[in-house]
């Protein structure tokens, strides 16, 4: 299951798993939308082994300037907390999961 970011949980969200994928997305982002249901498949494939976070971008505009966010969908993939790889557009699941595998 995928987690909802805020300003208020993201650390938290980041300390919650050695490895964390946030989704940077939007409502009216038809690319986001066609890439829902791949995030969803990775968090359940994943579950117990990373956590995958969802940040709409419109509601939370401080972590999306923070990280640098100015083409979505973007995935960020984060190890210990530190950021390390990321994706922009539209992506294959085989991708995803290849780059989550080399960070486990």
């Amino acid at each position: 299951m995928e987690k909802t970011v805020t300003s208020q949980n993201f650390k938290e969200i980041l300390a919650s798993a050695r490895v964390v994928v946030v989704d940077f997305w939007a409502v009216w982002c038809g690319p986001c939308r066609a890439l829902a249901p791949t995030v969803a498949e990775v968090a359940g494939d994943f579950a117990g082994k990373i956590v995958v976070a969802k940040c709409n971008v419109d509601e939370v505009q401080d972590i999306s300037i923070e990280y640098g966010i100015r083409s979505i969908p973007t995935l960020i993939f984060f190890k210990d907390g530190v950021p390390v790889d990321k994706t922009v557009g539209l992506v294959s699941k085989e991708e995803i999961v290849e780059r989550i595998n080399s960070l486990l």
